[in-house]
């Protein structure tokens, strides 16, 4: 199947508001086995619509449109879509009664105009809306199909989940799974250069890198006739992978999303083990990706944030002559944070990072980007240097990456 995207908002094409919906589908799409071809913004403008529409109709399987399913006059997304393939619209019953539900559950009042969210095209599939007033459409024509969906993402999201994918999946004839391999470590260009006779040639399953800061995620996708046939196709590719490129792959999940602090989460609590982070250029970062995990309280005890000397002396107990001899980026200051972030908390482990994130304060000896860090556990500590590249952002959160990643490595290692 081809498919398109077609974004209705004038705030969306301004860039007033990150058109995260169009992300969110295309990532969806692709573990559908659909081929997006197209992603097009327009805004309110009721002749761009149609003709965005239009165009989108005559050349994909699939188009699914999101947002200008409100009550308001300007909101003619789910009418131009009729009008492209040739129908009349109608008003459902079903729909009316969901619309009216939602304002009687909300206890607001309901003016007239609202019903126009009851209004679709003659032979649409509804799709109910649980967190918003409009009710959301699935139009098919000719072999064409038409997804009709609102805007907000707390809305989209929910009915892409319960009514979209599995009306794709049922499409398509064949199951798509998706496994994600997390890799850190390993810099993108050496990954495809291990890896790219099997990005290149390999047909079903198929591989795919995807970058972010400090990591990169391969996704094996399968195409089979039913769920439990996948793995078996799978496990073959991931091994080879896996001997390609040695011990940088940190998880194996079904999750896209799927995090290096979730990884750390779940290891600490597997192995029953606690934490502490002790921060100073990063500010806070690692603790708070860690909290972002759902039982994190169960291997977080707390977190430090020490950015000036005075707070690492008062707070971790780093001595003032460690500071006055090795500055408070430096080896020695690193295990001190370390060690006393672990000692003041009992924590099994501990984990410090103290750098230079810029753009200001760098050295020819110590350039910005120098960091770090340290690892206290109840038998010693250690600390290890990274020299890293970038902005201000892109330091911390690579150190913030180094850090997780280093405590997961000795987590699992202990483990064994």
């Amino acid at each position: 199947m081809i498919a398109e995207i077609v974004a209705v908002g004038t705030e969306l094409l301004m860039g007033q508001v990150l058109n995260t919906d169009a992300q969110y589908i295309a990532r969806r799409l692709s573990e559908l086995g659909v081929t997006l071809h197209r992603q097009i913004v327009v805004g309110d403008n009721p002749a761009r619509i149609r003709e965005a529409i239009h165009d989108a109709v005559g050349r994909a399987d699939v188009v699914i449109t999101t947002g200008g399913l409100g009550p308001t006059a300007d909101d003619i997304t789910k009418e131009t879509c009729a009008e492209a393939l040739g129908l009349p619209m109608e008003r459902r019953p079903e729909a009316e009664a969901q619309v009216r539900a939602w304002f009687a559950r909300n206890n607001r009042a309901m003016t007239e105009n609202n019903l126009r969210q009851a209004d679709f095209a003659k032979g649409a599939i509804i799709l109910e809306n649980h967190n918003g007033t409009a009710p959301a459409c699935i139009v098919e024509k000719d072999g064409k199909a038409v997804i009709n969906l609102p805007g907000p993402p707390r809305e989209l999201i929910p009915l892409f989940v319960e009514h979209v994918a599995p009306y794709l999946a049922g499409r398509s004839g064949a199951v798509i799974v998706s496994r994600y391999l997390r890799v850190f470590g390993m810099g993108e260009s050496t990954v495809e250069s291990r890896l790219h006779d099997l990005m290149e040639n390999c047909q079903n399953p198929t591989v795919a890198p995807y970058c972010s800061t400090g990591e990169v995620q391969l996704r094996l996708t399968v195409r089979a006739a039913r769920e439990d046939e996948a793995a078996p196709l799978l496990d073959p590719l991931e091994k080879e992978i896996r001997a390609r490129l040695g011990g940088v792959i940190y998880a194996a999940t079904d999750n896209p999303e799927y995090s290096m602090e979730q990884a750390l989460v779940e290891a600490l609590c597997a192995a029953q083990k606690t934490l502490v982070t002790a921060e100073s250029c990063t500010g806070g970062m690692i603790a708070s990706k860690i909290v972002n995990v759902p039982g994190a309280s169960d291997a977080l005890l707390e977190g430090c944030v020490t950015y000036s000397n005075a707070a690492k002396m008062r707070t971790l107990g780093v001595k003032a002559e460690t500071l006055e001899k090795h500055d408070a980026v430096s080896r020695e200051t690193a295990l001190e944070m370390a060690d006393g972030a672990r000692r003041r908390a009992d924590a099994d482990y501990a984990v410090s990072v103290t750098g230079l994130a810029g753009p200001g304060g760098g050295t020819p000896e110590k350039p910005v980007g120098t960091v770090w860090l340290g690892l206290a556990t109840r038998e010693g500590a250690d600390a290890k240097e990274l020299r890293l590249t970038g902005n201000r952002e892109r330091i911390r959160t690579l150190a913030a990456l180094h850090a997780m990643h280093w405590v997961l490595e000795t987590v699992r290692n202990d483990a064994r």
